[in-house]
């Protein structure tokens, strides 16, 4: 989950999500189908959402921030995967999205675990801009096929329901490669409940120092109206 702008802005997304305290309530009973967990989660993740009272909050630090989430390929959804197109824009500048990602969340191999797979529109920058606000017109996804998308290696998110209705997680390690202002390696953490969810994006050297990335915290987005 890896973005373009200055460091205070994350990378996002399901789309491109910081871990922090959630309801301490049991997770809901391990009788439920891990499809309907699935379910549940992607349910989550789709819709609007808005930094702005965290931008009201902290300006120094955090952007108003608009993200995006809306499935796609409905033709390619099935019980155990869902395909999402992820877009993430300053709230000054809409039309001109600085990240555009697709994520494919579906079960993990570890028992109650899911995982989001992030993927790269093709043709580079240009490529994706042709998409820019494709949340309106999702059937204009149906002009390229998964194969043509780029996986980002080493970056899936995974989750797990740590209490009822919130999903925790992120990347496993340094998997995650990235090259962004010298940096060798990024962190994705995400907490997602019915209210929005937190993401906290942020890139290490090779000394493990944070060289990108919001300092304070993650991204706050709440659900907001279309």
């Amino acid at each position: 989950m890896l973005h373009t702008l200055s460091r205070r802005v994350p990378a996002l997304v399901l789309v491109g999500l910081a871990l922090l305290a959630g309801c301490k309530s049991s997770p809901k009973a391990s009788t439920e189908p891990a499809t309907a967990k699935l379910d549940r989660a992607v349910t989550m993740m789709t819709g609007a959402f808005a930094s702005t009272a965290q931008h009201e909050r902290d300006s120094e630090n955090f952007f108003d921030i608009r993200l995006r989430m809306t499935p796609i390929w409905p033709a390619r959804t099935t019980d155990v995967q869902k395909w999402l197109y992820v877009e993430q824009a300053r709230a000054t500048a809409l039309d001109k999205p600085y990240r555009q990602r697709i994520y494919r969340v579906s079960l993990g191999q570890e028992a109650g675990t899911l995982v989001s797979e992030v993927f790269e529109l093709p043709g580079g920058k240009e490529g994706a801009a042709k998409f820019a606000g494709a949340w309106k017109t999702p059937d204009a996804f149906d002009a390229i096929t998964p194969e043509q998308l780029d996986q980002r290696e080493g970056c899936d998110v995974v989750l797990r329901e740590s209490a009822a209705g919130v999903f925790e997680g992120g990347t496993i390690g340094k998997n995650c490669l990235s090259s962004l202002r010298g940096a060798t390696y990024a962190v994705s953490e995400v907490r997602m409940d019915a209210r929005g969810l937190t993401t906290w994006d942020r890139g290490f050297d090779e000394s493990d120092k944070h060289v990108w990335g919001a300092e304070k915290g993650g991204y706050e987005f709440v659900r907001v109206a279309n």
